[in-house]
């Protein structure tokens, strides 16, 4: 089968589809046969070194999440083969991930796909929604509260907003101007663009500070500015975590494979409480070529891979 993979640390261009063997499933495993696969930061975090050199492997896969239908089961597994599912496939140094032909992973790792939803688009939930997700989860915000979401548009940004507003939160926004429309379409309370000084554009909304910041933008000191004392910051990554200030908890997510977790956020897809977003499609051939528009961002929705 053919795979995206990298054999040393660099830039994009790194990045190779190589002939590799098929794996097979184990007890408890299924093999996916891929539809669409998502490309994601943390994909270019394995290419640029940020998960260390490569020295020690022949090279290793990309991919953390994917679509498809099931091939091949193993052991004690009871799904039927031609079911269609969505995956996070989390471990980050593999020969092979979500970005190939066919994938292997373990049952927790998996839920079933929304029904009727195109593939592609559905490749998009796992990583993102479930980062969304998890970082509400550490914020203890009550219907009416206040949160700050940075980087609202974007894809770990859209689908916070989205999960938020389930929970009757009063969600300030955080985007590019052209992102106006689309984010109050989605239910914010109020909008600031990315231009402005984030504190103080907040604050003429929230004049004591938000109760809670997800920062999805991953923008830290600035992002802090904005949260009340004594309210939550929550970041999507760990190496911007500013340094605590006016007794405001500072939390990094990081999300893993849940199933039933990914389940909900399936279901919530399927009847149209989240909105799966492709920014455009590249073949799994071109994926060096799709992995540099990945580092030149500016895209709203996810870039995908089909096979």
């Amino acid at each position: 089968m053919r795979a995206a993979v990298v054999k040393k640390v660099g830039g994009p261009e790194a990045v190779e589809v190589l002939e590799v063997p098929l794996p097979e499933p184990g007890p408890f495993e299924i093999r996916v046969k891929v539809a669409a696969a998502a490309l994601n930061p943390a994909d270019a975090a394995v290419w640029g070194g940020f998960f260390g050199p490569l020295d020690e492997v022949e090279y290793t896969g990309l991919g953390l999440d994917a679509a498809g239908t099931i091939d091949a089961v193993g052991t004690g597994v009871l799904l039927k083969v031609g079911t269609p599912v969505i995956v996070f496939h989390s471990p980050v140094q593999r020969p092979t991930k979500a970005q190939a032909e066919y994938l292997v992973t373990d049952l927790n790792s998996i839920a079933l796909a929304p029904e009727g939803m195109d593939l592609t688009l559905a490749a998009t939930i796992p990583l993102n929604a479930m980062t969304a997700s998890m970082a509400l989860d550490h914020l203890p915000l009550r219907p009416r509260d206040t949160l700050l979401i940075t980087g609202a548009a974007g894809a770990v940004g859209g689908y916070a907003v989205e999960l938020a507003r389930t929970r009757g939160v009063r969600i300030v926004a955080q985007g590019r101007p052209e992102d106006e429309e689309f984010l109050r379409d989605r239910g914010v309370t109020w909008f600031v663009a990315r231009d402005e000084q984030l504190g103080d554009a907040v604050r003429r909304f929230v004049p004591e500070g938000v109760d809670g910041v997800l920062d999805a933008a991953a923008l830290g000191a600035p992002a802090l500015a904005a949260v009340r004392d004594g309210g939550v910051f929550v970041s999507v990554r760990v190496d911007v975590l500013p340094t605590p200030e006016r007794g405001v908890v500072v939390r990094n997510t990081t999300a893993g494979p849940e199933p039933t977790r990914l389940a909900y956020l399936s279901a919530l897809a399927e009847v149209g409480v989240l909105t799966p977003r492709v920014a455009q499609t590249y073949p799994l051939s071109q994926a060096a070529e799709a992995h540099a528009q990945l580092a030149r961002g500016g895209r709203r929705g996810r870039i995908v891979l089909v096979p």
